[in-house]
């Protein structure tokens, strides 16, 4: 026990003159040149002391320095040092170096007893990676963390090399050996081009990861993507998001929701599932909404005036806007030519018609529809009422709009028609039943037919007591009411067609290719088996 107890003195190891004067201090020993103490492991070098051996402490001026082991070292212009309880407390002009760690402050309170180091009238840290700033902080050599209170800013890299990534919040914790800093509390990051609002970040330094939780938000030009949690790397310009996740695109008026999203800022591209959902409001309050399995995004010849996207959405998908709504398996974008293209069962509803067939394909105009064309197997319905329904069926249709309104009709190839004309006082009198090659329907006000064209046409007129049984709906009418999305949140119900009742694919035969050897069996040529082609 006494040895302990020799051992917690302070000892003095050298002073250049050593003298007692009762008018500075009568309790001191004064100190003056070289100065030099130990305590315990560490050592204390200053220009003059004030040296109280019985309360085993000191008080050190001019060139204070201050060495533990071979790692740390505390500089500053003055140094008040009490032995019993380890504190050390340096002022003005305070540099703490820790391995590759600096602290920069005028006023530090080191307790050796605990290993930390405070300041408290602000202070900096530099690492090879980061330079932070704060009005408190605090700092551990055993752990190499260091803690910041209060107006914290984050530089990275460190200068003098160009600064990347800007961090302002009010609490920030930071690991000097992994470089990762944690910000709690409102914070907010600048990194490259892209704003980030977070209340709890976590940024490595490394490798660029920003991870980011409780619901951050992430803004560049004009682009916002909000989620419950971010992953974001800042050099390769990639980040996942999870947990109702919204991105929206004040440019192009138009937002994707879901509960993942996948984005390479880069390659232009987005991956979107798990509820994905593709909002397009460039209509203003009458907005699309879109719903597939997966919705892909990619950008072609990116940061060019060719520049053009496309979106592939699958599978399940539901599409619902106030005056068009439509289902389909999978469906295709391209900005290019402004074209929509939906496959497998498509089916799309416009007020009281219902459109379908193989393969429909629509052609933007402002994001208005400027034609349809709906390929093989085609039907297009009207419903009149729960018992008659304008039915009109071919080999193709072409179907061609002007401010949102259907103009013109143009169906090609074994064209048959159910059609109900209305008398004067828009009653159904007879059901025209007609079978022609090719058909064009004009469309007068609201939405009722003009003029019909056709080449040469088969038909008759059953007034609507005497329409046969057979007749009255064509061979593949089926009308899909209950399949149709009703309402914005009804894209995520999917109603798929009722069993048996889907398209048949068309086999698209082609034409056999002859082989050599089958002409000249053809012609009698037989190969002798020892000779050699050449």
């Amino acid at each position: 026990m006494v040895w302990a107890q020799e051992e917690s003195r302070v000892h003095l190891l050298h002073s250049d003159r050593l003298y007692h004067d009762t008018d500075i201090d009568a309790r001191a020993q004064i100190l003056v040149g070289n100065v030099q103490f130990r305590h315990d492991e560490v050592l204390m070098y200053c220009d003059s002391a004030l040296f109280y051996e019985a309360s085993n402490s000191m008080d050190a001026f001019g060139n204070v320095r201050m060495v533990q082991g071979d790692t740390l070292s505390l500089t500053g212009d003055v140094l008040y040092y009490n032995g019993l309880d380890k504190l050390a407390r340096v002022r003005n002009n305070v540099v703490l170096v820790h391995g590759k760690t600096t602290l920069y402050t005028d006023s530090l309170d080191y307790d050796r007893l605990y290993n930390v180091g405070y300041f408290f009238e602000g202070g900096r840290i530099v690492t090879s990676d980061n330079d932070m700033t704060s009005d408190w902080g605090e700092y551990r050599p055993e752990t190499k963390v260091a803690v910041f209170n209060y107006n914290v800013h984050l530089v990275s890299p460190a200068p003098p090399q160009k600064a990347r990534t800007t961090l302002l919040t009010d609490t920030l914790y930071y690991n000097t050996v992994t470089s990762v800093a944690n910000a709690r509390g409102p914070s907010t990051i600048d990194d490259g081009g892209c704003h980030i609002y977070t209340e709890l970040g976590y940024m490595n330094s490394k490798n660029n990861d920003l991870t980011l939780l409780n619901r951050s938000e992430m803004s560049n030009d004009g682009k916002k993507l909000i989620g419950d949690s971010i992953v974001w790397n800042s050099v390769d310009s990639i980040g996942e998001a999870f947990g109702n996740v919204i991105y929206t695109d004040v440019l192009n008026k138009n937002a994707m929701t879901g509960n993942y999203c996948y984005y390479d800022d880069k390659m232009g591209y987005s991956l979107g599932t798990d509820s994905a959902c593709i909002l397009d409001f460039s209509q203003g309050a009458d907005t699309m909404y879109m719903h597939a399995d997966s919705i892909k995004m990619y950008t072609f010849n990116i940061k060019t005036d060719s520049v053009y996207r496309t979106m592939h959405a699958f599978h399940h998908v539901r599409m619902y806007r106030k005056d068009m709504q439509g289902v389909c398996d999978s469906l295709f974008y391209t900005t290019k030519d402004s074209m929509m293209i939906m496959y497998k069962d498509p089916i799309v509803w416009t007020g009281s018609q219902q459109l379908l067939g193989e393969e429909i394909q629509a052609f933007m105009n402002d994001s208005t529809i400027d034609s349809i064309y709906v390929l093989r197997q085609t039907l297009s319905c009207e419903r009149m009422d729960s018992l008659h329904y304008n039915q009109v069926s071919g080999h193709e249709m072409h179907s061609y709009m002007e401010n949102g309104e259907l103009k013109m009709t143009h169906v090609i190839g074994n064209v048959i028609v159910n059609y109900f004309p209305l008398d004067e006082d828009s009653l159904m009198v007879a059901m025209n039943h007609i079978e022609s090659t090719e058909m064009k329907m004009f469309m007068g006000e609201n939405r009722k037919i003009r003029k019909i064209w056709m080449p040469a046409a088969t038909g008759t007129f059953y007034p609507i007591p005497m329409i046969p049984a057979n007749v009255r709906f064509l061979e593949n009418f089926q009308w899909f009411d209950y399949v149709r999305p009703l309402s914005p949140q009804d894209i995520f119900v999917w109603r798929g067609k009722s069993k048996g009742s889907e398209l048949k694919k068309s086999v698209q035969r082609k034409v056999p290719l002859q082989k050599l050897d089958n002409k000249k069996k053809k012609h009698g040529i037989v190969q002798d088996s020892g000779a050699k082609e050449i």
